[in-house]
């Protein structure tokens, strides 16, 4: 199968070679650095509190930068990025600004406006847009406000404080291209949509990382202006990496230099502290300080001043050049062609990635979500050795406090990567399973960046030696979902699907190390063991009635039906990469043998009471999955809660093709004498005897029955379906709470379909109520799965009570039409993720914008939780495409010949 031909296509075939550099430069500057893990020296281990946003100015960052549509190389030795200031704001706009944690009524939230709407994979193009007030921003309003509402009461906003009102803002668009892999042009345009001609100072800035602080006799770079050339002003950059920089400016703007270094006379009060520190610039526009820049034109950080003023409606345009070519009055000869060349070229590009049968307003909707993800990537870097002992120019950290408690365990851990993050302000750290639902939808744009990505969380310096996976920066041993394996596989067969070729190299080496990581799982997370799964945490934060990531007092201990329902997807997710791999070679089959059989173990112990206990986790009363509660001395309590925790049982699914069965005889010979040995086991195995549809077989945990007594729940819109997806709980619980009692201690869960009203995980994720993306896309894929079974002769009612039969395939169509909703405009011309807002709703220079969220309102789709949440809930490109969600089968071109239906959303 012929691959496309773009240029971008051509610059990614490039990009996999040695000696090609097209994925150097990137968007790998991130939204935010301040109130990290890593930047917390403190002892209590309060990160927020020990560098809150006001330091982030003056403070000189250890670990990585932020800044405005800011870009980097792959190190981050060097950074440029966007300053703003509007003549009133208190401090230059030079990061986004938004609550801390402790601040926040619903936790950590960005206060700011700004979209990223377009990337190439290689980054040779990429637009982003930031709405800049034009009064003074409200920093201490947005705070104070918010620190008086409670949980039960909604954030309030920055459209909130009237900032925006009269359209008193400026739109600032920020525009790059490549000429070639190390020329980089950056465009930023202004538009004022206010009724008034209104001052802006805009700030294109250079700066080197800090990396020469923290070791004795480490080298410090330096940045020098150039004599302007024409009409040109020019800064050279003597790189370690890449040798000698230019940075051109157009206009012949003054150019204002300083150190990246702390500002300890400001924070400290140091008299000896650094004459010309990072918050320079600040201080010589805002307060006039003329000292603190250096006159001499050297330093560690520079910015080129654009004074303008932008008459009302007008725009104004101010063009950057970053390369290795020497300044010359010819600098921006090529600019304008080279920027619309790789704009047609991304447009091109991404013609052969959506659909043509995608409405205008689907296909932007996708192309947004997509250059979201692009966004997102990030340099990371924590060496928590390093990081535990202190650095050896600098005063070594406190001891004993709970900072030095922090990821002890993970000392081995060494990140220097460009990796894929959640969130790029609120989440500017990976996380384990979201990193997995990322590669997905990025599969698609750069086949090679999503296997690298799944490959670097296996590799020794990130996994842990006894085989965890880690999962994020503030506590590494939580527990994640195990979804790599599913995601190894959804990559390989995209590839495979693209390009008729999958890359079997790449699917070996996932493989290996997940068996590492499923042996600790079997060895840390069964604890009475029995095959049933506990597991803490699991990504899905508030969830359960008490904080599941806590061990409960006096033994107790919860068997989770989430955690084992993980673990019996996992078998099979791992079950179906080795009978590929065994295609290939026959030791593989020994393998799959393994996996096929603990399925069953798992299988049997979620449906059968174990001897000498009366429960397990399927409730037949009720027909649904439930935790146990073990309580000790035989002691139980069933926690009937209806969450996801009852529908992830669906996610363990999979068929077989009879065919390739017959290709794999010793993993056929060791299938029938176990079921000759262990008839107890028959029943869980029911479908691999029985063929379905095209002869095929089936494993599930839930059989026939047992599924349609779950679906009715979940279809139900008084419990589950809600107008935009799968609720996390049961919308029952709203006239229904649940409580238990464990050591004296009520905890309960009520019904919340928005923001979270309890403390857990910092109060900023809910799990009760609202609609996830990542759990709902697996429903669909599992429906689609089930359906490659059991076919149009296996139907349920949809919405249950409603008398509309649909097959398995059809409901998944139906909860794929029901996410698009969140995003595409309505009947009325609204989109529900702006949860009724007049301006985002009816203003055209906010509506074409759309926010990706981390969760949604199951009642009204209000978009909720992180505003950028472009890694999982970029999976709405593969629901709007439709062409790359296919059944989780086995079977080689079979599992690829039945064409995945697409989503429809409504047409408006």
């Amino acid at each position: 199968m012929s691959q496309p031909g773009t240029p971008e296509h051509l610059r990614l075939q490039a990009a996999s070679r040695p000696g090609s550099h097209w994925r150097r430069w990137g968007p790998y500057v991130s939204d935010r650095a301040w109130g990290t893990v890593r930047e917390d020296y403190s002892k209590d281990g309060r990160a927020w509190e020990y560098f809150p946003h006001d330091h982030a100015r003056s403070r000189a960052y250890r670990w990585n930068e932020d800044g405005i549509a800011g870009i980097s190389d792959r190190k981050q030795e060097i950074c440029l990025a966007l300053t703003l200031w509007n003549g009133q704001d208190p401090i230059l706009k030079e990061r986004f600004f938004g609550l801390t944690g402790p601040e926040g009524n619903h936790g950590e939230d960005v206060k700011e406006y700004y979209f990223y709407l377009d990337s190439t994979p290689t980054h040779s193009y990429m637009r982003m847009l930031y709405k800049y007030p034009q009064r003074a921003f409200p920093y201490d309003e947005l705070v104070a406000r918010n620190r008086t509402r409670t949980r039960d009461e909604a954030e309030y906003e920055l459209i909130d404080t009237g900032i925006f009102d009269d359209h008193r803002y400026f739109d600032v668009t920020v525009e790059y291209a490549k000429a070639d892999e190390d020329d980089l042009l950056m465009q930023i345009t202004v538009v004022n949509r206010g009724p008034d001609t209104a001052p802006l100072h805009v700030l294109p800035t250079v700066w080197f990382r800090n990396t020469w602080s923290w070791s004795l006799g480490a080298t410090k770079p330096e940045l020098q202006a150039r004599p302007p050339i024409g009409a040109v002003s020019a800064l050279q950059a003597e790189t370690q990496r890449y040798g000698m920089l230019y940075a051109c400016f157009e206009g012949r703007p003054p150019l204002l230099f300083t150190e990246n270094e702390t500002n300890t006379r400001r924070l400290y009060a140091d008299p000896d502290g650094p004459a010309c520190p990072k918050d320079a610039i600040n201080d010589f526009l805002v307060q006039g300080a003329t000292a603190v820049i250096n006159a001499a034109g050297v330093g560690t950080k520079a910015a080129a001043h654009y004074a303008i003023d932008v008459p009302a409606g007008g725009e104004h345009v101010i063009r950057v050049r970053f390369s290795p070519t020497e300044p010359s009055t010819s600098a921006f000869a090529d600019f304008a062609d080279v920027l619309a060349t790789r704009k047609a070229e991304a447009d091109e590009f991404y013609a052969t990635i959506i659909p043509a049968h995608l409405s205008a307003d689907e296909a932007a909707v996708m192309r947004q979500s997509l250059a979201g993800l692009l966004w997102s990537k990030q340099f990371y870097h924590y060496d928590v050795k390093t990081w535990q002992e202190g650095d050896p120019a600098q005063p070594p950290p406190p001891k004993g406090g709970a900072r030095d408690a922090r990821n002890a365990e993970w000392s081995h851990l060494f990140n220097d990567d460009v990796i894929s993050m959640p969130d790029t302000w609120e989440y500017p750290w990976y996380a384990a399973w979201d990193l997995a639902f990322h590669c997905v939808p990025l599969a698609i744009l750069d086949v090679d960046f999503a296997k690298h990505q799944l490959l670097l969380m296996l590799r020794e310096w990130y996994m842990h030696p006894n085989g965890q996976l880690p999962a994020y920066e503030w506590n590494f041993s939580d527990v994640n979902p195990p979804v790599h394996a599913w995601a190894a596989w959804r990559v390989y067969e995209i590839e495979r699907t693209r390009t008729g070729v999958g890359d079997l190299d790449f699917l070996q080496r996932v493989f290996h190390k997940l068996l590492l990581n499923f042996t600790w799982w079997v060895n840390r997370k069964d604890e009475g063991g029995n095959n049933v799964f506990e597991g803490g945490f699991l990504g899905l934060d508030n969830i359960g009635v008490f904080d599941r990531s806590q061990p409960l007092p006096g033994g107790v201990y919860l068997e989770q039906s989430d955690g084992t329902s993980w673990m019996a997807m996992y078998c099979l997710n791992l079950l179906t990469i080795a009978l590929e791999l065994a295609r290939h070679d026959a030791a593989y089959e020994d393998v799959a043998n393994k996996f096929w059989e603990h399925f069953l173990f798992i299988s049997h112990a979620m449906a059968h009471s174990e001897q000498g206990k009366d429960v397990n986790l399927w409730d037949e009363e009720d027909g649904f999955f439930y935790d146990i509660l073990r309580l000790g001395q035989g002691r139980y309590e069933r926690v009937r809660i209806r969450s996801m925790v009852g529908l992830i049982p669906l996610f363990a699914a999979a068929t077989f093709e009879a065919t390739q069965m017959q290709d794999l005889p010793a993993f056929q010979r060791r299938r029938q004498w176990f079921l000759e040995h262990r008839p107890e086991f028959s029943a869980s195995v029911a479908r691999m005897q029985v063929p379905g549809q095209g002869e095929r077989g089936l494993l599930s945990l839930v059989s026939r029955d047992r599924l349609r007594r779950v679906l009715a729940y979940m279809l139900d819109e008084g419990e589950f379906l809600a107008p935009f997806g799968i609720r996390a709980l049961s919308r029952y619980h709203e006239r229904h709470p649940y409580s238990v009692l464990v050591d004296g201690i009520e905890h309960r869960v009520d019904y919340e379909p928005g923001e979270s009203t309890t403390p857990l995980f910092g109060g900023n994720s809910n799990w009760r109520g609202p609609v996830w993306f990542p759990v709902n896309y697996l429903l669909i894929e599992s429906l689609r799965t089930l359906d490659h079974y059991f076919g149009e002769d296996f139907r349920v009612e949809c919405p249950t009570g409603s008398g509309d039969l649909m097959t398995l395939a059809e409901v998944a169509d139906e909860i794929a039409r029901r996410l698009a909703r969140l995003f595409l405009e309505g009947e009325d011309g609204r989109r529900p993720v702006f949860g009724g807002e007049d301006r985002f709703d009816r203003v055209p220079e906010w509506h074409a914008h759309v926010p990706l969220h981390e969760y949604f309102h199951a009642d009204t789709g209000k978009g909720l939780g992180a505003s950028h949440q472009t890694g999982w809930t970029a999976l709405i490109a593969l629901l709007l495409s439709g062409n790359v969600v296919s059944p989780f089968t086995h079977g080689g071109d079979a599992s690829r010949s039945r064409a995945a239906r697409r989503p429809h959303p409504p047409r408006r």
